[in-house]
Parts: C-alpha cells; sequence; structure tokens
C-alpha cells in the first residue's frame, strides 16, 4: 500500500446555521461520490451515519487507495470520524496513517458490520437547541438587537425563535453580519497596533 506521506492536515468547520466544510491541505476535501457513494449532499462527524461515512472514505483515499479506503471506512467512521464532535476540528494526515498502520494486521471484515453500512442510523433523542437563541448566545446579543441589526421587526425575530426556523435570507444576512463582525475586529486590532507604534 502507498501512502502519500506529508504534513498537511483535514480541517471540519460548522458554522451557525450548521453549513460543513472540509478541507485538507487548505483545499476543499473532494466529496469522491462517484466512487463511494453513501452521501451526495456533503460530509458530516459526530457519528456513524453515511455523510460520516463519506468523509471517512474521502479522508481514508486522500491518503492511500480506492481498496484500502472501502476496506477500512467502516471501521475509521466508528474509531475516529464518529468522534469528531466539535465545531471546529483538526486532523494530520500522519495520525490517519498510524491508525492504518495500526489497524491494517488485526482488521476483520465482518458481515454484521457490512450490514450496519446499508441500515439507516437510528437518530439519538438529544434536546434541539434553538437555532434562533444559539446565534444570540453565540454573538452575545438579544433577540431585540438581532432584530435591529438585520432592520426586521421584533416580532419578525420572535416568530423565527417560536418556529425554529430562519429563512434563507435571513441566514445570509446572519452569515455576513458575523463575517463582517470579524473583519472588524480584525481592522480594529490592525489600527491599535498602528497607534502603539506611532506612539513608541
Amino acid at each position: 500500500m502507498t501512502l502519500n506521506m506529508n504534513n498537511h492536515t483535514f480541517k471540519g468547520h460548522k458554522t451557525l446555521l450548521g453549513s460543513k466544510y472540509v478541507t485538507y491541505g487548505e483545499v476543499e476535501l473532494p466529496l469522491r461520490y462517484k466512487i463511494f457513494s453513501k452521501s451526495e449532499s456533503g460530509f458530516d462527524w459526530g457519528h456513524n451515519g453515511p455523510a460520516s461515512m463519506q468523509l471517512a472514505f474521502s479522508i481514508l483515499y486522500q491518503l492511500s487507495d480506492i481498496d484500502t479506503a472501502k476496506k477500512y471506512v467502516l471501521k475509521f467512521t466508528q474509531d475516529v470520524v464518529k468522534h469528531l464532535n466539535s465545531r471546529d476540528w483538526k486532523l494530520g494526515a500522519i495520525d490517519v496513517i498510524k491508525w492504518l498502520d495500526e489497524n491494517k494486521e488485526d482488521f476483520i471484515e465482518k458481515e454484521s458490520e457490512l450490514v450496519l453500512v446499508t441500515q439507516p442510523v437510528k437518530k439519538s433523542k438529544k434536546k434541539k437547541t434553538n437555532m434562533v437563541k444559539s446565534i444570540c448566545q453565540e454573538l452575545h446579543i438579544t433577540q431585540k438587537q438581532l432584530a435591529e441589526i438585520l432592520e426586521v421587526p421584533e416580532g419578525t425575530v420572535s416568530s423565527w425563535a417560536v418556529k425554529d426556523e430562519i429563512p434563507r435570507l435571513g441566514k445570509k444576512a446572519i452569515e455576513f453580519y458575523t463575517i463582517n463582525t470579524k473583519n472588524q475586529k480584525i481592522v480594529d486590532s490592525y489600527k491599535d497596533f498602528i497607534h502603539l507604534l506611532q506612539a513608541s
């Protein structure tokens, strides 16, 4: 088995509104759906469902070959991808290669495990977090302030909170505001740095 050994890192990120991104070496990781068709809608992590298996396959395929990726995808999903529960995570290529080296000798492909690949995953009955409340907590603002930022009536935001549903344009506006706020912090930090240099 030929492995592409390098210092690249796999990185995953979930946005406030649930969008998911995975990169490898700062480049978006290909879905590889045409050669391993589990989840056409994208990657996920924190469980062992189809989207997590799609991610597991793409990670393994990036560093090995199609046969190795298919052989180890279920175990890698259960051992590694299932435990990537945070919003942001990093996984070094060297760690994936070590995992492969440790598991290739004693790996046994059981028929019962292969059945799990095609069975739907039972969703755990975790209490769903309200989207509007989560956004307000993340941004350290009230629903009234969110309404002012988006320039919509306060009742509109309250309605979103009750329905736990934000329209597409509302989501876009919130994403834009979040990015803009982060950029403004960078600009402010730069200005403070310039002032310090001028004062010294």
